[in-house]
């Protein structure tokens, strides 16, 4: 199968491109849209994102993921394959969370490009194609390379920082619940986060912290409070 791991939204029309592509080069072949919702450009974000939600899937599943606010630039693009999984996308940071935990990983150059590529739309023109390729089994014009290390401070293996707020007011963080003990309070702002089980163990409109199904931290925000936004970040009073 074909996963789909990108910041494109569900509202523009580059996601249905991808699927055409895909179902062009790859017919029969199925196609989910795991997550379209990583934060715009955020490749930091994308990369701790990525490990919660791609851990679940079979061996041979190839993985479209592109958070790439570069496109066009010398950013070279590259498949990762790691634990029995392809990952397909910028040699920008993205992969590199997933890369690190895996316990096998072999990472490659892609030399193959299509007769048109465009400037600004890699996912479509040469990730698709590539993806597709290794989904029927064969593998595209490539070379053996490592990955560029992320520019900027170290990425710390668990990333105390709320990267996304869901529909539902889950803020999801970089932190596996692995990292905390099981009476770990957290702090946003002045605020003392407790851990949960479930939800119907505090009472309503409380701030709370839980392991949820991928068994990554999550904090249930409420609406009410000042938002912490995408930003914010997790401290251990």
């Amino acid at each position: 199968m074909i996963v789909l791991f990108t910041d494109f939204g569900l509202t523009d029309p580059y996601v249905g491109q991808i699927h055409a592509i895909l179902a062009q080069e790859a017919p029969g072949k199925p196609v989910i849209d795991l997550f379209h919702a990583v934060p715009g450009f955020d490749i930091r974000a994308g990369a701790y994102l990525m490990p919660a939600y791609t851990q679940r899937f079979p061996a041979g599943t190839v993985f479209i993921c592109v958070v790439d606010p570069g496109v066009g630039s010398a950013c070279q693009p590259v498949m990762v394959r790691a634990d029995g999984c392809w990952y397909v996308g910028p040699d920008n940071g993205l992969l590199h969370i997933m890369a690190r935990r895996a316990r096998e990983c072999e990472t490659y150059a892609i030399r193959w490009r299509p007769s048109q590529l465009s400037a600004s739309f890699h996912g479509r023109d040469l990730f698709a194609p590539v993806a597709a390729s290794l989904a029927r089994g064969d593998m595209p014009d490539s070379t053996p390379t490592t990955l560029t290390m992320p520019e900027g401070p170290a990425w710390p293996d668990d990333l105390a920082q709320i990267l996304y707020v869901d529909h539902y007011g889950n803020g999801i963080t970089g932190l596996r619940a692995s990292s905390l003990s099981r009476n770990q309070h957290l702090k946003i702002g002045d605020q003392i986060l407790e851990r949960a089980r479930v939800f119907a163990d505090v009472p309503p409109k409380t701030i709370f912290w839980y392991e949820n199904a991928t068994a990554w931290l999550r904090s249930r925000l409420i609406r009410t409070t000042p938002p912490c936004g995408l930003a914010c970040r997790l401290g251990i009073p």
